[in-house]
């Protein structure tokens, strides 16, 4: 029996449109999947869908441990948590303790089984606090032992680090990859974040307007961009079509893989010359504006550029790193090799 979960042709409506169509998608058992997408590609659509939370109108058929899926299996075996967490009066300890309260655990054996879960996201210590005292860190690392205390079979997690300060989503992040390290549920993770789904996922979705755009393993699908769509979203917003580098095929580069000036160097995938239109210090980096031939190139570099000339004068870009885009056409999805199983 194939473990974890499933769907296969699955739609969702709403008012009249198609808001998701997934011709298929697999989590097994013990791995993550990161659904990555823009604002608005039906990321959280999606996840609702597969754990038959939604109110939309779906069809197609989602699939748990390989058999159609019910709405009170999926109760019994999924577990959420939601950008902003839902938790009830009380103390952190009795929040924690709720899910397995709701499932029929006796208060002794919920108290002994939230224990590790309470250690492991480092809230121990605020067992006793009322919940109406915490931090948004504090109440989401409490949603988080919630879910992983009733032993789900499939975790789903919506965003789960909206909203944190830098420090705070850097700690909860380790803690959680932590957790899911000694947890056996197939974890489905909606993100918008591409450092999110590399610290967390084994293979990453790219969710484009309701359709999944590439999907494998998380290293190759977020450093290989299929389309201009998928470029975009992965950060490879440098788009060098061949009529202005002679590739045959449109390049993609990252901004902090492009430089102006400079000799030319081995790991430049091309140079082109451009006018630059304007040089603006963000901090520790400096974003370079070049117009092209084929319109605008972004360039980062660190603190002072020590050879930038003039605005308005000629430069060359170096562009380093580009990707060919793969040219198979508006939405089509393409499946990169599978992922290594342990």
């Amino acid at each position: 029996m194939t473990s974890g979960i499933s769907c296969r042709d699955l739609r969702v409506h709403a008012a009249g449109r198609e808001l998701v169509h997934v011709t298929a998608l697999h989590v097994p058992a013990g791995r993550t999947l990161a659904v990555l997408g823009p604002n608005g590609a039906g990321k959280s659509t999606l996840l609702r869908a597969l754990g038959l939370l939604g109110d939309h109108r779906t069809t197609g058929e989602i699939l748990l441990d390989g058999r159609p899926a019910t709405p009170a299996s999926m109760r019994r075996a999924v577990a959420a948590v939601l950008q902003r967490p839902i938790l009830r009066r009380g103390t952190v300890a009795t929040n924690v303790a709720s899910g397995l309260r709701f499932r029929g655990v006796d208060r002794r054996g919920a108290r002994t089984r939230t224990g590790p879960w309470l250690e492991a996201l480092g809230i121990d210590q605020l067992a006793t606090r009322d919940v109406r005292t915490l931090s948004g860190g504090e109440a989401q690392r409490v949603s988080i032992a919630r879910a992983l205390a009733v032993g789900p079979r499939v975790l789903l997690l919506d965003e789960p680090f909206t909203g944190l300060d830098a420090a705070t989503r850097a700690d909860l992040l380790a803690d959680l990859r932590a957790a899911l390290d000694h947890h056996g549920a197939a974890t489905v993770l909606v993100t918008h974040d591409r450092d999110e789904a590399r610290a967390l996922a084994e293979e990453t979705a790219l969710l484009v307007a309701g359709h999944v755009r590439r999907h494998g393993p998380t290293d190759r699908v977020l450093d290989e961009p299929q389309d201009e769509d998928t470029a975009r979203l992965l950060g490879f917003t440098n788009l060098l079509p061949p009529s202005l580098t002679g590739r045959p095929q449109t390049l993609a580069a990252r901004p902090e893989h492009c430089r102006v000036g400079g000799a030319p160097d081995a790991d430049d995938v091309v140079r082109v010359a451009g006018i630059l239109r304007r040089a603006v210090r963000l901090g520790p980096t400096t974003r370079l504006d070049v117009d092209t031939a084929a319109g605008s190139l972004v360039c980062l570099a660190p603190d002072d550029p020590p050879d930038v000339p003039p605005i308005g004068g000629p430069v060359v870009v170096a562009v380093g790193r580009a990707k060919p885009l793969l040219d198979r056409g508006n939405g089509t999805a393409v499946r990169c090799d599978p992922a290594v199983r342990p």
